[in-house]
């Protein structure tokens, strides 16, 4: 079974429908980048897959044993975010807050994993600084451990690289590849289709048109080619 599965999802706010008919699949250790226009609903689709929202009609099932308390999420970052007077590690734990259930305190193994987390993000230096004080690249790092907190298994990504500078975009998008190589099953909203074409094993282009295959195919697809901007399909590498 999948590891997650959409079936027939009509998704909207305000009772106005932004998506209809969305049908997709995602299995362990795939790469999923949703693409699209502006004000196509690819935020109100990952608020969904989270549980934040019921789907007008469809349902998402999830498999191999995966629950919504499971799925580690990155989302946007807002200025009241990016101003929060925690320290790094206070964040990095905040992430197993779903372990604890009713205890109000987090284990030895929460803890061992914060700081796992913590290093393979390479901000264990960063540990005691208070979140504020760092840079966009190294609060979104701090997330990013946060997320893994939450889950070995699946990882909501929205817009990770938003306003980070080419080098550390390069460096966030490394890091997000190799825990994908891990076997850590990706799904990502992206505005950069060269990275999504570069990284994704699949894509969810959503809009007035909609495709889910793989890169290859919607790189050959008539959508694909017309919202690359290009009059032929190139082969994949």
């Amino acid at each position: 079974m999948a590891l997650l599965k959409a079936d027939s999802l009509k998704l909207g706010y305000e009772n106005q429908v932004i998506i209809n008919n969305l049908s997709f699949e995602v299995n362990t250790g795939d790469y999923l980048c949703i693409v699209g226009e502006n004000g196509s609903g690819k935020s109100t689709l990952m608020k969904t897959l989270l549980g934040l929202q019921k789907p007008y009609e469809g349902q998402i099932e999830f498999g191999d044993g995966l629950t919504k308390k499971e799925i580690g999420y990155l989302p946007q970052q807002t200025l009241v975010q990016r101003d929060f007077p925690a320290s790094v590690r206070e964040i990095v734990l905040s992430g197993c807050q779903a372990k604890c259930g009713l205890r109000p305190f987090y284990n030895k193994a929460e803890k061992q994993l914060a700081a796992e987390n913590m290093e393979k993000m390479g901000i264990t230096n960063l540990a005691n600084r208070c979140y504020r004080e760092l840079s966009g690249g190294q609060q979104q790092r701090v997330l990013l451990a946060r997320a893994l907190c939450a889950t070995g298994k699946l990882l909501l990504l929205d817009e990770p690289v938003a306003g980070l500078d080419p080098k550390v975009t390069a460096e966030m998008y490394s890091l997000i590849h190799d825990l994908n190589k891990e076997n850590i099953t990706i799904i990502m909203v992206s505005h950069d289709i060269g990275a999504a074409l570069k990284y994704s094993s699949h894509i969810l282009h959503i809009g007035e048109k909609i495709f889910f295959g793989t890169r290859k195919e919607y790189k050959e697809s008539e959508l694909g080619r017309e919202f690359l901007g290009e009059e032929d399909g190139s082969n994949d590498r």
